[in-house]
């Protein structure tokens, strides 16, 4: 089974600069990890919320590092310094309106807030970018509710077969797309 490379970015000022633990890089690692059945090599960093600081970071994670799969944590609320989803459209190649939406509606359930969130999904070149909400709970409430449809998505532009634990979250694939897979 093919590993799977997966961007980490906790855009934090505080976590950044030592002011609290990041929570979000090992909330991530630990979903994912339970989730996918393809061996993980996580590449993650612990950035401020700066707008090019963050631009800069996903294009090298897609660009360079040859990410299949960016995930964010934090910086999507209205404060002023919440730049995570200017600096993830302006790397985009394409929007997917539809990850935004549905993560928001994810987290509706959960609390009356959500609609202040403004993640979004795209793509750059071979990746998918998605941004999540900064705490561990509300991530794992997130992945829990919009992954099913993340492996089909890195399919069709281009990346590795992702393979999830039914028990943890069922990717959502066409018949016509599945592999077999053997023992």
């Amino acid at each position: 089974m093919e590993s799977v490379k997966i961007g980490i970015v906790s855009i934090s000022d505080r976590a950044s600069s030592g002011v609290y633990e990041d929570k979000g890089i090992p909330a991530l690692k630990e979903w994912l990890t339970a989730a996918l059945l393809n061996p993980c090599v996580f590449d993650a960093r612990l950035i401020p919320d700066e707008q090019p600081l963050i631009e800069a970071t996903l294009k090298d994670l897609a660009d360079v590092q040859g990410c299949a799969l960016i995930l964010t944590t934090g910086g999507t609320g209205p404060a002023p310094r919440d730049v995570t989803p200017e600096a993830t459209r302006a790397v985009a190649d394409k929007e997917l309106p539809g990850f935004g939406e549905a993560m928001r509606a994810v987290s509706l359930k959960f609390v009356p807030t959500a609609i202040l969130s403004r993640q979004v999904g795209v793509i750059r070149g071979s990746s998918l970018i998605l941004n999540l909400p900064g705490q561990p709970k509300a991530i794992k409430e997130t992945l829990d509710g919009v992954f099913g449809a993340v492996p089909y998505c890195v399919d069709l532009i281009g990346g590795v077969y992702i393979q999830t634990r039914d028990e943890v979250v069922q990717a959502f694939r066409p018949k016509s797309s599945k592999k077999t897979t053997h023992g």
